[in-house]
């Protein structure tokens, strides 16, 4: 009876917030187009996944399961409209590249040496030393096409080098399926893992993984696995590990934390203490609070996390869901204001466009024990690109602004 009230709750509440945002992907909304002469830009994203492959055209991945990993490579092209922050996905068919984010090549890869082929392609764009990449994973209520178009406008607006890869878990896109989305994530953590140790393999130099909502729940377990499974990643190559609106009950993350033992990098959490989704999954959940809903930064700096408060933001989504989506936008003003503020107080605590970083201590600590450059400055005394400070806020913006879900 619970169960059916909680559904009929978040039902209710959540309408009027779905009415008011932008409209999903059509079913069609990857159809390839093969001439494109307006856009602006192309990224490749490549692809991991746990979704069934599905026949139809333009849709590419269902939201069903399937217990092994499928790849694919997938070219998109951003319109001279683009507005930062935004994902300008078809909503009709077919799509329009002057108005549209567009698929110009899809491709499956049918083994993990094609998948690796194609990372050591586009990592060899980048100069020795500079090659990076970014998994990212999906949250809840996610189609395939909603993941891969936010990745992509991550990519466009963070500007940031590096290859993004995205492991897209069988989500089925749907409010009402948060049990099987949770299962679905549950399910996918063998395969998350494989694909964490196929990209560090990959010839990467620097790898980040980064996860929202529900899909922070698949990565920790996955990392907690990694942890315990006595074949630890190499340390020199691991990059930073975002935790955005974690969909996890705080107690949870507590005992995952002790796991994990001391951090050779702490977690960086992105909170917001006006999350509606996450107050949902607090229902849901039998009033646990959710880890990215949770308002003692204190604690969670305390426990090893570097925590980014952004309840003070204004969110661009009816749910204050996705604020984290907005730092790519931010991120040319925040990486030197948050240098220099961080710079100027020595504290460990700052506040910079009304966001709150805590905990930036633990991350310029970290950086130095595992050997990375200290910090430095330049010719005209502001802070190199190698100081920590402005490199740990740099991939947070960069890793932070994926999806919207």
């Amino acid at each position: 009876m619970r169960r059916r009230f909680a559904w009929l709750f978040v039902a209710a509440l959540a309408a009027p917030v779905l009415a008011g945002c932008a409209s999903r992907p059509g079913d069609d909304a990857l159809s390839v187009i093969d001439v494109d002469t307006v856009s602006v830009s192309t990224h490749t994203i490549l692809v991991a996944s746990s979704r069934a492959r599905d026949p139809r055209p333009g849709v590419f991945y269902s939201g069903e399961r399937t217990p092994e990993l499928s790849f694919a490579k997938v070219e998109i092209s951003v319109p001279p409209t683009h507005k930062p922050g935004m994902v300008e996905a078809p909503t009709k068919s077919p799509p329009n590249p002057a108005t549209d984010m567009v698929v110009r090549e899809a491709v499956y890869r049918e083994t993990p040496k094609e998948f690796s082929a194609d990372l050591k392609s586009e990592l060899a764009k980048y100069p020795a030393g500079k090659r990076q990449a970014v998994i990212f994973v999906h949250g809840y209520n996610t189609l395939f096409s909603e993941a891969l178009y936010r990745l992509t406008q991550m990519a466009e607006d963070s500007k940031a080098p590096g290859v993004p890869v995205l492991f897209t878990w069988a989500s089925r896109g749907g409010i009402a399926d948060y049990v099987y989305d949770n299962n679905s994530a549950t399910a996918a953590r063998d395969r998350l893992e494989e694909t964490i140790r196929l990209v560090f393999a990959s010839g990467a130099d620097q790898v980040s993984i980064v996860a929202h909502s529900m899909g922070n729940w698949v990565t920790v377990e996955a990392l907690r696995q990694i942890k315990i499974s006595g074949n630890a990643l190499p340390l020199t190559k691991l990059g930073n590990i975002v935790l955005a609106a974690p969909d996890i009950d705080v107690d949870v993350f507590k005992s995952q934390l002790k796991r994990f033992g001391k951090l050779p990098k702490p977690f960086i959490v992105i909170v917001s203490r006006d999350d509606k989704a996450l107050a949902f999954s607090d229902f849901i959940a039998g009033d646990k609070p959710r880890l990215g809903a949770y308002t003692h930064d204190t604690e969670l700096v305390e426990l090893g996390a570097v925590v980014i408060d952004m309840s003070n933001v204004k969110s661009t989504d009816g749910f204050n869901h996705a604020k984290f989506a907005q730092l790519a936008e931010m991120a040319p003003q925040l990486r030197g204001m948050l240098a220099r503020a961080a710079k100027a107080s020595g504290a460990s605590s700052v506040e910079v466009a009304g966001i709150q970083f805590s905990g930036i201590d633990k991350m310029r600590a970290a950086q130095l024990a595992v050997g990375l450059p200290g910090a430095t400055q330049s010719s005209a005394g502001e802070p190199d690109e190698s100081d920590p400070v402005v490199d740990t806020s740099a991939a947070i913006v960069a890793a932070g602004a994926v999806s919207r879900r």
